[in-house]
């Protein structure tokens, strides 16, 4: 018999599946992955585009509290961070400290609460925000490992995936189609600390 559990996956564009035509995203494929393995899972896509990491700390908490059961085990999700690392008007949204005190502030609350993982930002096509995103990424890998919360680096994997960067390249630099989410979702899928939970 599967598990019943309600997770949410909070962040982003990404999370969200922005440029979708299956409007899935990576969180879509999972959670159906994981009903076809016989888990009684109910999603909530909490994923908002534009999104900075500051900007989800204000809201993660009240948007997951009221979608938490006591009858069903209760899970998070986080993806965030291309977007504190873009440039708006020659200046960085978010500063590397920011961001990180951001993540801190988050993933610690989450992790004291319920069972939590970190999904890892992507690559894109631009290369000044790539430096960025990988800093920012392995940051907060190393602040995942201080806090035990497992963390995906996502963004080495498909830096190296010819697939994946000519699918975001054909959309619009950040974010991939359909194809190329398949793609992060398999990733993501196949993640030990994911199968943990719903094998």
């Amino acid at each position: 018999m599967g598990r019943a559990m309600r997770i949410c996956f909070i962040g982003d564009s990404f999370v969200s599946g922005a440029f979708d035509d299956e409007c899935l995203g990576w969180a879509g494929r999972i959670a159906a992955a994981a009903r076809r393995r016989g888990h009684d899972v109910s999603p909530y896509n909490l994923g908002i585009r534009g999104e900075s990491s500051l900007q989800i700390a204000r809201r993660w908490r009240a948007e997951a509290e009221v979608r938490q059961s006591p009858q069903q085990e209760g899970r998070l999700v986080f993806e965030f961070g291309v977007n504190d690392a873009r440039e708006v008007n020659g200046k960085r949204q978010l500063e590397l400290p920011q961001s990180l005190a951001a993540a801190r502030e988050m993933l610690s609350a989450a992790s004291a609460w319920k069972p939590t993982l970190m999904v890892g930002p992507p690559s894109g096509v631009d290369e000044a925000r790539n430096l960025r995103v990988k800093e920012l990424s392995a940051k907060t890998g190393k602040l995942c490992a201080e806090l035990g919360v497992p963390y995906l680096d996502c963004f080495t994997h498909l830096s190296r995936s010819p697939t994946w960067l000519a699918d975001v390249k054909s959309v619009d630099g950040t974010h991939p189609s359909a194809k190329g989410y398949a793609e992060w979702a398999a990733l993501v899928d196949a993640w030990p600390a994911w199968r943990d939970w719903l094998p």
